[in-house]
């Protein structure tokens, strides 16, 4: 199609800082205060497959279970 568009197109990357858009006192900072997993994703390296598509972060896993 020709021609221009109406409304522009949204930009296809941007940035998001988290911080910015959970408050202080959200229940996600009291979590990540005294949670730590840094060391998970290493213990748990031997049960995921390096072919096909990459899975979710078992970090990421965890804390949603935690926090649902």
């Amino acid at each position: 199609m020709m021609g221009g568009k109406d409304k522009p197109q949204s930009p296809l990357f941007y940035s998001f800082d988290l911080d910015e858009v959970v408050p202080q006192d959200h229940l996600l900072h009291k979590v990540d205060r005294f949670l730590d997993l840094s060391d998970l994703r290493q213990h748990l390296a031997s049960y995921y497959s390096h072919t096909g598509r990459p899975s979710v972060d078992p970090e990421l896993m965890i804390r949603m279970l935690i926090i649902g």
